[in-house]
């Protein structure tokens, strides 16, 4: 069997067993009090299905001419072990365009003690609490969009900004008449997939990730409002080739006695100020980020800074139970010192409509008007470089979602 006969293979037993323990646990249910049942364990899971077209550039996949390969599959279990402690573990498997390819991974699990409502602790790979809605990216069903603001949650960074593994310290703390505070710190480091990763990078690591994030509920029913901050360091190699050494040799840019591989330390600080207001039916949130990142090489290379800019405005309105329309407006600047030029910005204006056709299962259309090409990448693109792309262009989402 091929890798990709088995990958989709892999898929479908997954999908199969999603149907299987929904079954399984709706018989549990009917035979027993899940909460008094020590065997009794609570199973999710979802199958989203996509497609992506836009009208010019290649857009996180081979989008030009329309591209299937826009598939999530999760199967999550928890389980409640006493009344303050609890466990949960997720498996999940994707593909867009050139990332995932169906690779089955551990997405996240957790063992989760809460000693009092102000002072809970976690262990495991957990969820990184960034901004507002980065727990929640992996479910579609959470949200009206099916792509959120890439500026914030960019899709292509997933590995790094989905979970981390090692530890957290969160709670809530009432402040009576004022709201109430809720704090996440976190610290450990991220294990990548290297198969998301450039072939030339090898050695890939994270000595350290640590951040958190505070949140305050303010007394006005619906609003909330705080900030996140995460520091990480990405260590890795690069391999040249033999014909780039020796051109670079040439030019005296390389010492006598290089052996091919150029070390790489990628510290960054990102940070991002939040505000969500929830009314009735209505919903509008705003994030402002920026991204701080230096890149040190062994050779080559001098030690470099760059400030990326991004933020979204972004409202919807349940309008029936079974239909939603979004909007939102991202705008990102890899390099908030310089704005001029198509590679230098992406304004993204979207609109969705959501469908939710029953209980277990909806439909998304999505809308992009895209001017600007900095979120693009050029190896999806014949290697054309950003600033020669089309400047403004669109995109169109399809994306339907089962889930229990």
């Amino acid at each position: 069997m091929s890798g990709r006969r088995a990958r989709c293979a892999l898929t479908f037993v997954i999908a199969s067993s999603l149907s299987f323990f929904s079954r399984t646990e709706r018989a549990r249910a009917e035979d027993d009090d899940a909460t008094s049942n020590p065997l009794s364990i609570d199973v999710h899971g979802f199958v989203s299905q996509g497609f992506i077209k836009t009208t010019e550039n290649n857009y996180l996949a081979d989008s030009k001419r329309g591209s299937f390969e826009f598939t999530e599959v999760g199967l999550n279990f928890t389980k409640n072990l006493s009344d303050r402690m609890r466990v949960g573990i997720q498996l999940f498997t994707h593909d867009l365009g050139p990332l995932g390819n169906y690779a089955t991974r551990f997405d996240w699990f957790y063992l989760d003690y809460r000693f009092f409502d102000w002072l809970g602790v976690r262990a495991g790979r957990t969820k990184l609490p960034f901004g507002l809605y980065n727990e929640t990216s992996d479910i579609d069903a959470a949200r009206v969009p099916a792509l959120l603001p890439q500026s914030v949650y960019p899709v292509s960074n997933r590995e790094y900004l989905l979970a981390q593994t090692g530890g957290e310290l969160y709670g809530d703390i009432s402040l009576a008449d004022a709201g109430a505070l809720e704090y996440r710190l976190y610290g450990g480091t991220v294990f990548y997939d290297t198969a998301d990763l450039s072939a030339a990078l090898t050695n890939v690591t994270v000595p350290y990730i640590y951040g958190g994030r505070l949140m305050w509920q303010a007394p006005l029913e619906g609003l909330q409002l705080g900030g996140s901050m995460q520091k990480l360091r990405i260590d890795a190699e690069d391999t040249l080739t033999a014909a780039q050494t020796m051109a670079y040799m040439a030019a005296g840019l390389l010492p006598p006695n290089f052996m091919g591989n150029i070390s790489l330390h990628v510290p960054a600080t990102l940070w991002v100020g939040s505000a969500e207001y929830v009314a009735h039916d209505f919903s509008l949130a705003a994030e402002y980020s920026r991204w701080i990142v230096t890149l040190e090489a062994s050779v080559l290379a001098p030690k470099t800074t760059v400030t990326s800019e991004r933020g979204y405005l972004m409202g919807s309105y349940h309008v029936t139970p079974w239909f939603t329309p979004g909007l939102y407006y991202s705008l990102f600047f890899p390099n908030a010192d310089q704005r001029h030029g198509r590679a230098a910005y992406q304004h993204d204006v979207a609109a969705t409509f959501r469908y939710d056709l029953n209980a277990y299962w909806l439909l998304k259309l999505e809308g992009h008007y895209m001017r600007g090409t900095a979120g693009l990448d050029p190896t999806l693109n014949g290697n054309v470089p950003v600033s020669s792309l089309v400047q403004d262009w669109g995109v169109l989402l399809v994306k339907t979602t089962a889930y229990f």
